[in-house]
């Protein structure tokens, strides 16, 4: 962030907001806003509670797993829709819908196909991250370097050596920005399979305090939630600046 010329710290224009919204909250313009003060002392009420650990377990074990089959299905796919025009051609179209689409409005309809509860937090998860990895993960191997690959063969390099030592490193920093974007659309996936159609885990505090109308408390829900999103991209972004170097010129 520059200002006047200056380099200012990102955090700066988050104590912007904060101040503005600590103005809001003790102007008392509408009681869903409470002052921000009010929403630490909620948070540091709630989150070393037993509740809140058992929540945050679940809806992180949700996370985990549906990131980790959306990764597990999303490369391979992303990769053989690069390497096979036929494969491309069937599945792009529909990749690209589900990229585009309001994934959240068929979040109702796995409740009639896997049931009520964690497995249906997974899958959404799933859903919600696994296009936008296939589809940074065939980006980032068509845009790869031709010269390479004829280097590699060249030299006499095996098919799966030319996948390992070439492809695959020179589309990682496209395969991690799809990631990135993944694990932040998988918190979505979390929050809204936990409201829609499980009600446990962080969807359960949710329920729970708009129902009661604890705004501080569903506020500081909220600020954790996003920090914890934030935390995630800002991680695989790190990583991603440190393998910059593999990506071919564009």
């Amino acid at each position: 962030m520059t200002l006047f010329g200056k380099k200012i710290p990102i955090v700066f224009s988050l104590l912007i907001w904060f101040i503005v919204w600590e103005a809001i909250g003790q102007a008392k313009f509408s009681s869903i806003i409470p002052p921000f003060s009010g929403v630490i002392q909620a948070a540091i009420t709630i989150l070393p509670t037993e509740k809140f650990h058992t929540a945050a377990m679940i809806s992180l074990r949700s996370f985990g797993i549906g990131m980790a089959l959306a990764i597990l299905a999303g490369i391979p796919l992303g990769i053989l829709m690069a390497r096979v025009q036929g494969v491309g051609r069937i599945l792009g179209m529909w990749v690209n819908i589900f990229v585009s689409a309001p994934i959240s409005a068929l979040v109702p309809l796995l409740m009639a196909v896997v049931g009520i509860g964690e497995t249906t937090v997974v899958v959404t998860v799933f859903l919600f991250a696994v296009f936008v990895i296939i589809l940074d993960t065939q980006v980032g191997v068509v845009h790869a370097d031709r010269s390479l690959v004829d280097m590699a063969r060249a030299f006499g390099a095996k098919r799966h050596q030319i996948y390992t030592k070439v492809l695959i490193l020179s589309a990682l920093p496209e395969m991690l920005a799809g990631l990135r974007l993944g694990a932040i659309r998988g918190v979505k996936g979390v929050v809204i399979g936990q409201l829609l159609v499980a009600i446990i885990g962080v969807g359960e505090l949710f329920e729970l305090y708009s129902q009661h109308f604890l705004m501080e408390e569903f506020w500081a829900l909220v600020v954790t939630v996003f920090l914890f999103a934030f935390a995630v991209s800002e991680a695989i972004a790190a990583l991603e600046r440190r393998v910059e170097y593999y990506a071919s010129a564009r």
